[in-house]
């Protein structure tokens, strides 16, 4: 006859097994708790926003702040050294589950990693939309103005904050360089966005920060790349870099050259299906492999999907696509915006907190770096006149969660002090709120001046015709 303590041996694997669906129906409990949430911030800071005729991505984006670490805490995540045991929705479980302590801990952390990937699938498919509302043709010739703004956007930023840093606040050089790399990064999501809210997306300057943004994307990776070895090792891999490099050109001109090649394949396999869904299913087949294989190269998996939309976009089917995107969109993009808000610090900004002070300085002078080393880069198209240049330089502002990329990097890798830790975070979530709002000014202001010398020209011609009219009734007299 078996001993206790081997009973309990031999039967602990079973118990494990009993316990395990029980955490796996909680894991999923707590996921659509984590949904409604992010769905309930996500309409009402978009519906009150769309009120006072501000972009809805900025009320997303306030949403997620507002039930996130910064106030509410009903949705946390453990990067930031949560263990669950604040989480308001973790708490509820608690009481309505019973979970132990160390069950707590281990379904918040993969209830938190479900919605990190959901939110990763939203900017995925938020890119595929946006490229499905990209005319590759108009992508294609405003390219070398693209190329130029966005290698502009990605110097002129790196240069004046890593040169400012050292000089005016004696930061040691490669700290330096790594808060100057985090000024290079652009949201091509929260602007994207805001350009398909605002109908401005098909636009040249639409066309142009959207084709600047995919770039400045790749290069923020190679700059990642560069700062995160100097980082690690105090050296630069120049096979890393030139590998990276490599890879992002051919994918980027691959991808898009044999989808092209294969377009017509894909619409007559389209046409041949019967069954359901096989419009959506079937692009959304070829874009998660392109996001694969982008993410595969270390490339991020947005380039991919991107790449995917523009394809798709040449084909007779991309209305009937863009129609049947739409639903999955709604459903999971404010999961990203809401989870980029959720995670974003506010405690940070607190000045009555001694070690924030020094960080709020130097966040100062980022965030004044952030801005005009952006800015100027609309001030480089060039070919284009009256093209909207200020719109083009403001849709480059926002750094969103790539910036935070680059902060967490930082962190991770002990290069950033507290205080330069701090004023890169301030930076990234002043430039992510002040851009939306900002890119609907500039465009108001130019379509305000179009119009005045629309009239002006109308009023200068009604004038000139009445003229006309009068010289000519009065010849008759005159003779």
């Amino acid at each position: 006859m078996l001993s206790q303590h081997a009973s309990i041996g031999l039967f602990k694997p079973l118990f494990a097994a009993a316990v395990e669906p029980a955490n796996g129906s909680l894991v999923l409990a707590g996921v659509l708790l984590s949904l409604v949430v992010i769905f309930l911030a996500s309409k009402i800071g978009g519906e009150l926003c769309a009120r006072v005729d501000l972009p809805p991505v900025l009320g997303e984006l306030v949403g997620g702040v507002v039930v996130g670490v910064s106030a509410l805490r009903l949705l946390v995540f453990p990067e930031g050294g949560e263990d669950g045991s604040h989480s308001l929705i973790m708490h509820l479980m608690q009481l309505t589950a019973n979970l132990s302590p160390e069950a707590l801990t281990s379904v918040f952390q993969a209830q938190s990693e479900v919605i990190s990937v959901l939110s990763e699938l939203g900017v995925i498919i938020l890119l595929f939309e946006i490229g499905l509302q990209s005319d590759l043709k108009e992508l294609l010739r405003v390219g070398p103005q693209a190329t130029v703004v966005a290698v502009v956007g990605v110097a002129a930023p790196f240069a004046m904050g890593t040169v400012g840093l050292s000089v005016f606040f004696g930061v040691p050089t490669v700290p330096a360089i790594f808060a100057g790399a985090a000024l290079t990064a652009t949201s091509i999501g929260i602007t994207a966005k805001v350009l398909a809210e605002m109908q401005r997306l098909s636009t040249r300057e639409g066309q142009i920060i959207i084709g600047a943004a995919v770039m400045d994307d790749v290069l923020g990776i190679i700059v990642l790349a560069v700062v995160a070895s100097l980082a690690r090792d105090g050296t630069v891999e120049p096979a890393n870099v030139a590998y990276l490099i490599f890879s992002a050109g051919t994918f980027l001109v691959g991808a898009i050259l044999i989808g092209r090649f294969l377009s017509p394949f894909f619409v007559a396999l389209v046409n041949g299906m019967q069954t359901r869904g096989q419009l959506l299913l079937t692009s959304l087949i070829f874009a998660f492999i392109l996001a694969y294989i982008a993410a595969v190269i270390q490339l991020e998996a947005i380039l991919g999907a991107f790449a995917a939309g523009l394809v798709l976009a040449e084909t007779e089917k991309q209305h009937e696509l863009e129609e049947k995107v739409l639903p999955i969109a709604d459903m999971l993009v404010p999961v990203f915006f809401v989870v980029v808000g959720a995670r974003t610090d506010l405690s940070v900004l607190n000045p009555l907190v001694p070690e924030n002070r020094e960080g709020l300085i130097i966040a100062g002078f980022l965030l004044v770096v952030a801005i005009l080393g952006k800015v100027v880069t609309g001030f480089t198209v060039f070919g284009m006149p009256g093209i909207n240049r200020l719109a083009i330089g403001v849709g480059m502002i926002p750094r969103g969660e790539v910036g935070l990329v680059f902060a967490a990097v930082g962190s991770e890798s002990g290069v950033l002090s507290k205080p330069l830790e701090a004023a890169v975070i301030v930076m990234v979530i002043l430039t992510t709120f002040l851009a939306p709002p900002l890119l609907r000014v500039v465009f108001a202001r130019a379509d305000h001046a179009s119009t005045t010398l629309l009239e002006k020209d109308s009023n200068s011609s009604v004038t000139l015709n009445a003229g006309l009219v009068d010289l000519e009734s009065a010849e008759p007299e005159s003779k």
